[in-house]
């Protein structure tokens, strides 16, 4: 393919700004290759194992999940804790009740029922407060219908909590995609995680460098208290990020780890699904600038599909990284099978694939799970 040659300052000011981020995004992945936490890659030091757990109470808020618990939620009764906590909230498909089987046989183990959500209230995280009301352990883990808890798992995580001394200690499960249409862009999350944040940067006490997942989210409950619970993020949809970073600013301690061997997800089941799941909080993602978001599509454009399309300083470069970065990250992350190394393949074209993400997030609403949202 013959390519357009594009020559003068605009063009060598684009393609100087391309490589360094690029050589910034390299950097950091080397970096948290080097450094960040991964359960099940280490021993587990004797403080983490189960006769000497602190009181462990897992918590799980649940709309609609009828598919995922069959598959999901055994392994997480099986982990062993104190008490485990499913809150069906509203469901409309059966999801209490599939549930409600699963924990006749384990003790601790029972389902609750969700109240009416009140106004100025997010849907997961009023479903969290309850569950936390209703809950009594030392130790709250947060964590989505959709995540897989594997053997050890639970020891593995209360050995990163007393490791890191965290106040809350948020962990990146590791994605089990299975099929074309969720590979297109659900393990991206791992690319915004790995590539842009460096772990060590996450020690420094800056509200900027807090970041969190919510689908585990492991807290001490006197710090969790302190803030007033879920209270502190009621209305947000962006509600992970913005715990961590609200607990940051008032001096408490925050840490990530990956879940490598011993948690993996299974986030979204189809593209329709991964995209409607980022957009519900592409926007808060972006400062809530809409500026910001056609600043982050443009420039993302311009770094991996555009040097495809003609040719300026340093894009045979940004060629090379736009096929290789997806299958480097998904090394780092854990995700090793031929299949996940190559959708560096995307590479290329992941910004097109992203674009539906970014019309959805400019929009005034945002649906999801049955419940509308005003940006």
């Amino acid at each position: 393919m013959k390519r357009r040659k594009m020559t003068g300052p605009f063009w060598q000011g684009l393609g100087a700004a391309a490589l360094a981020y690029t050589a910034y995004k390299a950097v950091t992945l080397t970096v948290n290759a080097l450094t960040f936490p991964r359960l099940g890659r280490q021993t587990l030091p004797a403080a983490a194992s189960a006769p000497e757990r602190p009181r462990v109470s897992l918590l799980v808020p649940a709309r609609d999940e009828a598919h995922n618990v069959p598959v999901f939620f055994p392994g997480l009764l099986r982990q062993g804790a104190a008490e485990v906590i499913m809150l069906d909230d509203n469901s409309s498909d059966g999801t209490g009740d599939l549930a409600r089987a699963l924990c006749r046989e384990v003790p601790g183990a029972r389902v609750i029922s969700g109240t009416p959500l009140p106004a100025g209230w997010a849907g997961k995280n009023w479903a969290c407060q309850q569950l936390a009301q209703a809950s009594t352990g030392e130790i709250l883990v947060f964590t989505d219908a959709d995540v897989a808890w594997h053997g050890g798992a639970l020891d593995a995580l209360l050995a990163q909590m007393e490791a890191s001394g965290a106040d809350l200690l948020s962990c990146w499960p590791r994605q089990e995609v299975q099929t074309l249409g969720e590979r297109l862009i659900t393990p991206m999350i791992d690319l915004y995680l790995l590539a842009l944040l460096p772990f060590p940067s996450m020690k420094l006490p800056l509200t900027l460098t807090a970041t969190a997942v919510g689908q585990v989210m492991v807290f001490k409950r006197s710090s969790y208290e302190a803030v007033g619970g879920h209270g502190l993020v009621q209305n947000e949809v962006l509600e992970d990020v913005l715990f961590a970073k609200r607990l940051k600013a008032r001096g408490m301690k925050t840490s990530a780890a990956l879940g490598g061997e011993r948690i993996g997800v299974r986030m979204y089941q189809s593209y329709p699904a991964s995209i409607n799941g980022y957009a519900k909080s592409w926007l808060p993602v972006h400062g809530n600038s809409r500026l910001n978001l056609l600043v982050a599509f443009s420039a993302q454009f311009c770094f991996y599909t555009l040097p495809w399309l003609v040719d300026f300083p340093g894009a045979s470069v940004l060629r090379a990284v736009s096929l290789t970065e997806r299958g480097l990250v998904a090394w780092v992350a854990g995700r090793r099978h031929p299949a996940d190394l190559a959708e560096g393949l995307l590479g290329p074209v992941q910004q097109l694939l992203m674009l539906p993400v970014y019309q959805k997030a400019l929009s005034k609403r945002v649906k999801w799970k049955g419940r509308e949202y005003v940006q």
